[in-house]
């Protein structure tokens, strides 16, 4: 797998997979807004040509959040989404990230798993967070030391 700069050649794949994986998805419009943000780092795995998922984050003042992490249902398992987050660990170090902060349903066991294998830790809970179903957000979140940007080398 490869990992590369969100583009635009990958916006229709990346809205579908929203559409897939969450309640409320960011629209082929919104994704392709971040395109020209310089605040932002969507990353895109991608293997043959074919988008196997993505991460996307903000950084801003030292401070980095992961906006989305999704994987399409027969690329996950294969580490997709490990690969990409730590890639945008990475990217957030390189930015000058203090931390990296995210939200994710307690439900989602697999992806709870996931972060706390990379380091992160809850530091909160945001109530009625989520919805569709209606569920709370764990906050989590990593410190970090200075990377190379893979989003901008």
């Amino acid at each position: 797998m490869t990992i590369v700069p969100m583009e635009e050649r990958h916006l229709d794949d990346l809205a579908r997979l929203e559409r897939l994986c969450f309640s409320r998805p960011w629209s082929r419009q919104a994704l392709k807004e971040e395109l020209t943000n310089p605040a932002v780092c969507f990353l895109v795995g991608e293997e043959a040509g074919e988008v196997l998922g993505y991460a996307g984050m903000h950084c801003a003042a030292g401070e980095c959040y992961v906006d989305n992490v999704a994987v399409f249902p027969e690329a996950r398992r294969q580490g997709v989404g490990r690969k990409l987050m730590e890639a945008l660990l990475q990217a957030a170090a390189a930015r000058g990230g203090e931390f990296l902060s995210l939200e994710v349903r307690p439900s989602n066991l697999e992806a709870l798993a996931l972060y706390r294998g990379l380091g992160f830790r809850e530091v909160g809970r945001r109530r009625r967070f989520y919805d569709d179903p209606v569920e709370d957000g764990l906050l989590l979140t990593k410190d970090l030391e200075k990377e190379e940007d893979p989003c901008c080398s």
